[in-house]
């Protein structure tokens, strides 16, 4: 219920992401007073990340969740594999990781929120609220000490977090500048329901032109195909039924089958960027995950990226935190501890969604992968574990 309560706590987290819900934990967990608020009602968001990698697997068995964990519905993944003209290539194999679960799992983003959601509320220190959105800061000077609500709420804390994703309001109001990298390619989205003679498709089925995924939804598929930057607007003012005949040709469903799509309100655009904060930070508050750093779906790492941010912030700042203060010093710590993988990562995607790329002529990193077949081994290091793998310091009980 929101009346416009006065609240008080060490850190307030603006998002119930991955990075939001995985830090608001870690703090708590380590005895620190945090509220984390979600403008939504739920995390029922549909067209969102739903790879947990190795790294956040490990992270999880460090933390004495991840038995818990394997138990929600999710299939595994033990190499990433492509269709290049007709021929399988694994692009990665997490087979040699020196971690617990050499796989990616692949579950519903918001049944892994609803279980860090879970575990958090254990602690009597944390608090979720829901259906509430950040409006802006609180100042005394040029310090954020706060924020206020688009319900009425006003929340004292010595840090705000920004964790609210690639459209973030709490870095917009703190001024923060990005650099922008761009990105050639959109993603489509859509749903087919399923039909009782479908083809067997596990979790990632790529196109032959490596530009159609299909994820089992239970009783329905969630389709994505990408097109030319811009190309959306320019496909709407066309025919439907000649976009399904070009789908047709990718998809590993037959024409006939893709009837359903009847109308360009069935398509759902992910309008893809990268880019990156300058400075994550200002005198109390920080920016994490998406929010710091808008990343491509390639590779699945976005995700991962931020519990790796969540990871090495609560490290970082708790004992900051547990004493009242953080100072902006402090803050920066969190970017020179996670620039690098930022950095190394976003230079990644670049390159392999270089401009040169066409629908008519495709990436030649499968080619060279299968050429080289100790390469699949290095990519499974980097996408699985990325460029820094943080490693949780235990404090408290689960």
């Amino acid at each position: 219920m929101h009346n416009g309560k006065t609240l008080h706590t060490d850190c307030c987290i603006a998002g119930g992401g991955p990075a939001g819900l995985m830090l608001g934990y870690l703090l708590a967990r380590a005895g620190v007073n945090v509220i984390v608020i979600e403008k939504h009602a739920d995390f029922l968001r549909d067209f969102r990340g739903d790879t947990i990698h190795p790294s956040t697997l490990e992270v999880m068995h460090q933390l004495g969740l991840l038995d818990e964990l394997l138990t929600l519905p999710h299939q595994r993944a033990e190499k990433l594999q492509a269709e290049v003209g007709g021929e399988e290539i694994t692009m990665a194999d997490f087979s040699r990781l020196p971690v617990r679960c050499r796989f990616i799992a692949f579950m519903p983003q918001w049944d892994f929120l609803d279980f860090l959601a879970r575990k958090a509320r254990a602690y009597d220190n944390f608090t979720l609220l829901q259906e509430t959105g950040f409006a802006d800061f609180i100042r005394e000077g040029d310090r954020v000490t706060g924020l206020t609500t688009l319900q009425g709420e006003t929340i004292h804390a010595p840090l705000v977090i920004g964790a609210d994703g690639r459209h973030s309001q709490v870095r917009a109001k703190a001024g923060l500048t990005s650099q922008s990298f761009g990105a050639p390619r959109d993603v489509l989205w859509f749903s087919l329901p399923k039909l009782p003679d479908d083809p067997a498709l596990g979790m990632g089925h790529k196109g032959p032109k490596q530009n159609f995924i299909v994820i089992d939804r239970g009783d329905y598929w969630q389709c994505g195909y990408t097109i030319e930057k811009g190309e959306f607007e320019r496909l709407k003012t066309g025919d439907v039924a000649a976009f399904i005949t070009r789908l047709a040709e990718v998809a590993p469903f037959s024409e006939a089958r893709l009837q359903v799509l009847t109308h360009w309100e069935m398509f759902r655009l992910l309008s893809i960027r990268i880019d990156r904060l300058d400075s994550w930070c200002r005198a109390g508050v920080l920016c994490i995950g998406d929010a710091a750093h808008a990343m491509s779906p390639i590779g699945g790492v976005g995700v991962n990226l931020a519990i790796q941010d969540a990871v090495a912030t609560a490290n970082l700042l708790t004992p900051s935190l547990l004493r009242g203060r953080v100072s902006l010093k402090t803050l920066q710590k969190v970017q020179r501890r996670r620039q690098f993988p930022t950095v190394a990562t976003q230079f990644l995607q670049i390159k392999m969604s270089s401009k040169k790329r066409t629908r008519s002529a495709p990436s030649k990193v499968p080619q060279f992968i299968s050429r080289y077949p100790f390469l699949r081994h290095l990519f499974g290091r980097l996408i699985g574990l990325g460029f820094r793998p943080e490693r949780p310091r235990l404090t408290g009980k689960v």
